[in-house]
């Protein structure tokens, strides 16, 4: 009777040690999926961060127009022939007025050609306020084209009378059938946009 009692209890005592491992592994199972979905939510939050820096930098860039065509000219290591130009021939107040301008600015390398072919220095160009007055308004036209906005393929008319035409590479081609490539777009300035080129253009 003893003996029976005794297995009794061991048969009780291992059924309690069983249903005791079941709830442990059942407790581990359950809270395992609780850590997966706290990583999971953690994943969007992540993503979200580097898009939301990006805004401010659009806006920085909207605010860089501080300056007149002809300051941006005159600060530019690139374009001091053409300043030079501007002051000579009395052009460069007109470029630091209210009124909207688009200038295809030459590059100082954009001169060397022009001077080889007049067989002239830069100090007898500037000299000549002439040709001068009748160059220079050749490359403005007294509105503000942006790059997205040049109508390629159309004749646009220049500050002195006088039209140029772009093709869709950005080509330009002036009257005498001479092209200059636009090297540099979309400078912003207070009272227009300048863009570069690569070569002098000709109104005749």
């Amino acid at each position: 009777m003893l003996k029976k009692n005794l297995l009794s209890i061991a048969v009780v005592t291992a059924a309690m040690s069983l249903a005791a491992c079941s709830d442990k592994e059942a407790a581990t199972e359950t809270a395992e999926p609780e850590v997966t979905t706290e990583e999971m939510a953690v994943e969007p939050a992540a993503e979200v961060e580097p898009m939301a820096e990006a805004e401010p930098m659009a806006d920085d860039m909207n605010m860089e127009a501080t300056q007149t065509i002809a300051e941006i000219a005159a600060g530019n290591e690139n374009l001091t022939i053409l300043t030079a130009a501007l002051k000579a021939a009395g052009l460069d107040t007109m470029l630091m007025e209210d009124t909207k301008y688009t200038v295809f600015a030459p590059t100082d390398d954009a001169f060397a050609p022009v001077l080889e072919k007049l067989g002239v220095t830069k100090e007898e160009l500037l000299a000549n306020t002439d040709l001068l007055k009748k160059v220079l308004p050749y490359h403005v036209v007294p509105m503000e084209v942006k790059a997205a906005d040049i109508p390629y393929g159309t004749d646009i008319e220049t500050a002195n009378g006088k039209t140029i035409n772009i093709s869709d590479a950005n080509v330009i081609t002036d009257a005498t059938g001479n092209t200059a490539n636009i090297t540099g777009t979309d400078i912003m300035a207070t009272n227009g946009v300048v863009h570069t080129i690569d070569a002098v253009l000709m109104p005749e």
